[in-house]
């Protein structure tokens, strides 16, 4: 099969445009952008509210959370994935271009239909998380994936690769001695450290393969994370629509190389991603932090979507890879 490099959609270049005059006039703005660049938003930081959008992004937020009172009613939470005929079907479709070499990494993602007994604000509320959006009554999510952060002239990426139930015995030693794991971590590492060198003039890694820990109604997951840096020139702040841009799609939930492994995601899926996997963050006029917009509930006419997947390699086994899709379906607490 033949690819074409992938080109940006006029909305992404209108909003390039906004951001970087933003940023040249140091203003603070907050952004959300789609997965495909379709649909972006870049709303000054004031104005956010009034769009009936609400952000907590570590110690920032627009929204006054109510000490917790939302959990006065007891969630109620059920999911009912695909069955696992009708995932292996994409899976094999995904390991067949593995196997072919037409990518090394492909991130499968599925929707899982759900119910539960709250709203998307009160999940808003009730949610633990370093990043989470309520986006009107749209969507929901409270995702612990840092895109990139920018402090003092230096861009930093924590992508996470690996995830397994903190109550398997010995769950770290296992996770992290996994072949497959590794592969996986090392090549989105390697597809990170390369997106980053498009924008900064030096890069490194400063820390391989350390462990979060993310509290569910289900229990806690362990996370395999990493930590890539690069310095920034000088003039970023004026170029940083430009400088986000170039890395987008976000390389952990896609994969690698990007422009073919963004047609084989489009295959093997059936479904529109939308908002999911794309970005969010804000701009403090110097200083940049941003999510990849995981663990993601989104309001449809068919009802609630709870949409989740992970990477898959050449090592991947389709029993394991269906349970880490349901088992990253919970709720934040």
């Amino acid at each position: 099969m033949s690819y074409k490099k992938y080109s940006l959609p006029p909305a992404a270049l209108v909003a390039i445009e906004r951001m970087n005059q933003l940023g040249q006039s140091q203003k603070p703005f907050f952004f959300v952008i789609d997965y495909l660049m379709q649909k972006p938003l870049v709303i000054p930081l004031e104005e956010v509210a009034q769009h009936q959008i609400f952000y907590k992004i570590g110690d920032k937020t627009n929204y006054h959370f109510k000490h917790k009172t939302a959990e006065s009613t007891e969630a109620v939470f059920q999911k009912y994935p695909i069955s696992f005929e009708e995932y292996q079907q994409s899976f094999t479709l995904v390991q067949n271009h593995l196997n072919r070499g037409n990518s090394f990494l492909i991130n499968l993602t599925k929707p899982t239909p759900i119910q539960v007994n709250l709203s998307l604000r009160e999940i808003f509320e009730r949610s633990e998380a370093t990043y989470q959006l309520l986006f009107k009554n749209q969507f929901v999510l409270f995702s612990p994936e840092t895109f990139v952060q920018i402090k003092s002239g230096v861009i930093s990426a924590h992508p996470m690769k690996g995830t397994i139930s903190a109550n398997i015995p010995d769950a770290e030693r296992v996770i992290l001695e996994d072949k497959k794991e590794l592969a996986e971590h090392a090549t989105i590492v390697d597809l990170i450290r390369n997106d980053i060198s498009m924008v900064a003039e030096k890069v490194w890694v400063e820390r391989f393969r350390y462990i979060d820990r993310v509290a569910t109604n289900e229990g806690d997951l362990l996370q395999v994370s990493s930590e890539i840096c690069g310095e920034l020139p000088d003039n970023y702040t004026q170029k940083i629509g430009t400088l986000l841009f170039k890395m987008l799609p976000a390389g952990s939930i896609t994969g690698a190389p990007k422009p073919q492994t963004l047609e084989i995601i489009k295959e093997a899926e059936g479904y529109d991603r939308g908002y999911y996997t794309g970005v969010f963050g804000i701009f403090d006029g110097q200083n940049l932090d941003s999510s990849v917009m995981i663990r993601f509930i989104e309001n449809t006419s068919q009802g609630m979507l709870f949409k989740s997947g992970g990477g898959i390699t050449v090592f991947a086994n389709a029993e394991s890879e269906y349970q880490e899709l349901i088992d990253k379906v919970y709720l934040s607490k």
